[in-house]
């Protein structure tokens, strides 16, 4: 590492807004890799300082996370019994459902995520003639294929008549029938890379389990975006056939 990166790596953790992952992603430096730099190239006070800004941002992000993960329990999730395990897959039986969804051109998860959350979030909001909020749910599914659909499970006291229209014509509604579905979980953030990788995996394993599959993937999120521990990440594929 040269010095104009140690540099920027010290500027960068001496801000209270970058994170110690955010540091890695950029530098592929550890925790304590950044807190041997700093303790290296500042001033012993300096040094002493950052570190006491640092313990007390952890306290507090830390405080934040789990105020936020008991929330995250709260919110309503799409029921699923488990039929059985195959090493990391489940195989599950989920309810019938009600989904607002908005389908957009991108590729990627990635290209798609933010905007598809952001017009959904926006009827829920209170982006729909009524201007009536309704309660986020859990998980947010998006539909991986040539195009992208984002989709939010309605809550339980609605149907197909009684959700408010939306002012955004591209989101419709869709009725989910019971379905038996494979899953793989991973952790952490999502992105293409991994959401490919997991595929595969969960592709892998219904091949050797002799389970047919529509080949029609989705990734399921259960956390908000400011969640940054327990991360739950899913590869969805629907089962056909299923005994």
């Amino acid at each position: 590492m040269n010095q104009a990166d140690i540099h920027r790596v010290i500027e960068m953790a001496w801000e209270d807004k970058t994170s110690f992952h955010a540091i890695k992603e950029q530098y592929n430096l550890s925790e304590s890799q950044v807190k041997d730099i700093m303790k290296r190239e500042l001033k012993r006070s300096s040094y002493i300082m950052w570190r006491k800004r640092v313990i007390v941002i952890v306290i507090v992000v830390l405080l934040a996370q789990v105020y936020s993960t008991m929330s995250t329990e709260k919110t309503e999730q799409h029921k699923y019994q488990v039929l059985t395990t195959y090493d990391n897959v489940e195989i599950r039986k989920y309810e019938p459902a009600i989904f607002t969804s908005v389908k957009m051109r991108s590729k990627t998860y990635e290209e798609s995520s933010g905007k598809g959350f952001r017009v959904l979030a926006g009827y829920i909001f209170g982006g729909n003639r009524s201007n009536e909020s309704i309660a986020m749910t859990s998980p947010v599914t998006m539909e991986l294929g040539e195009t992208m659909t984002m989709k939010f499970m309605v809550p339980k006291g609605y149907d197909m008549n009684s959700l408010p229209e939306p002012n955004d014509k591209s989101i419709t509604f869709e009725k989910q029938p019971e379905k038996i579905i494979a899953a793989i979980r991973f952790d952490g953030w999502a992105n293409n890379e991994k959401i490919a990788k997991h595929i595969e995996i969960l592709r892998d394993a219904l091949a050797k389990a002799q389970i047919k599959h529509t080949n029609t993937f989705s990734y399921l999120g259960y956390n908000p975006p400011y969640e940054v521990i327990n991360r739950r990440n899913e590869v969805v594929v629907e089962v056909i056939d299923y005994p």
